[in-house]
């Protein structure tokens, strides 16, 4: 099984994933179902480019059931991904040649910030987008 939505509301939805390359395209595709109403196209686009990376990530290296959060609030995003591995992940510097390790540098590229955090033997990684704030929209932060 690839994903079971766990909750969601105006500002948040959750939604489990299995580690298989499925899961990166149901997160994209929730990604941009969840936030295209309050977010301007282009932070669409890129959150929908962060939550592939950060689900590939979990896919390719951690190999664990995984847990996508997506928040969304006036002028911000913010995409987490929990999963069940300890190790946690580290910018790579990598030939202009090789085929892989470039998912985090390109979150570190395109999220406003991101950032990991350790959770019980677990780990997070999460990336959050910027924008400005539609006129009169309130912030929930």
């Amino acid at each position: 099984m690839v994903a079971t939505l766990g909750s969601i509301n105006a500002r948040m939805l959750t939604l489990r994933l299995s580690p298989e390359p499925a899961s990166a395209t149901r997160a994209r595709e929730v990604t941009r179902s969840h936030i295209r109403e309050t977010c301007p196209p282009d932070v669409v686009d890129t959150a929908a480019l962060l939550v592939t990376e950060l689900v590939s990530n979990v896919v390719l290296h951690a190999l664990t059931d995984m847990l996508l959060v997506i928040d969304v609030a006036p002028g911000r995003v913010e995409l987490a991904v929990q999963d069940g591995s300890p190790d946690l992940p580290a910018l790579q510097d990598n030939a202009v040649d090789a085929l892989g390790g470039r998912g985090l540098a390109i979150v570190d590229e395109l999220a406003t910030e991101w950032g990991v955090e350790e959770q019980h033997g677990k780990k997070v990684v999460w990336a959050a987008l910027v924008f400005p704030a539609p006129a009169g929209a309130v912030s929930g932060r």
